[in-house]
């Protein structure tokens, strides 16, 4: 695959299976971000390390033990209510901007809506690359350690790479469960957790927010994006 722009790089990546390749990125003097799945120029730094086959094993659970990073009560979606149990946090634009171009990237590359992206990052993290929760999620889509082995994400503290593992998750789950509520309640609980509760969003309060919270957070954005 020769070395080119985004843009032009993503009809091949949105053609084919993206998770049969490992990616390589770098940033140009022009700011210009170029993605391939080979290395053929020095500049080139490995982003995320992609196994030949991922099993389809569940990821484990987050909700019982997990602190979720939400933002400021002024920055709720209208008609949500999170009680005082929430941290508070403020999203900041500034980083919000900073990452803009990367989201529409990876969202055309996994074929999904860059405000459903911008959603799951502002209920996660709040698009703070370095955040980690008590029960060790890490990064902008908030990956717990087995779920970025199992996606291939070597560094998850490394934002492209994470957006990359955290995308190609929630494809999967949107794929698996043909449902917008049902993939982000699996995203937040764990698949078992959604089939065991009969294809349903599990009765668990923070997992019921969470859903909640993201959908707020996609129609805000669904105009923006």
């Amino acid at each position: 695959m020769q070395r080119r722009s985004v843009a032009a790089l993503l009809c091949c990546l949105g053609a084919s299976t993206p998770s049969l390749a490992d990616i390589y990125t770098f940033v140009d003097q022009k700011g210009v971000l170029h993605i391939s799945n080979i290395p053929n120029d020095p500049r080139f730094r490995l982003t995320m390390a992609t196994p030949s086959y991922v099993a389809p094993s569940p990821a484990p659970s987050r909700s019982d033990t997990r602190t979720a990073v939400v933002p400021a009560t002024d920055q709720f979606p209208p008609g949500i209510s999170y009680g005082d149990r929430q941290p508070a946090r403020v999203i900041s634009e500034a980083r919000r901007r900073q990452y803009a171009a990367d989201i529409v990237a990876v969202a055309q590359a996994y074929r999904l809506e860059p405000a459903l992206l911008h959603a799951v990052i502002s209920a996660e993290s709040a698009y703070d690359p370095l955040a980690v929760s008590r029960a060790g999620a890490m990064g902008l889509m908030q990956l717990m350690p087995a779920t970025a082995e199992r996606f291939g994400v070597s560094n998850a503290f490394d934002p492209l790479a994470n957006l990359h593992g955290g995308a190609r998750y929630l494809r999967q789950l949107l794929d698996q469960f043909q449902q917008l509520s049902l993939a982000l309640a699996a995203y937040n609980a764990g698949e078992n957790r959604v089939v065991n509760s009969g294809y349903t969003i599990p009765p668990i309060p923070e997992t019921q927010t969470y859903v909640s919270r993201v959908l707020g957070y996609y129609d805000r954005y669904r105009g923006q994006y």
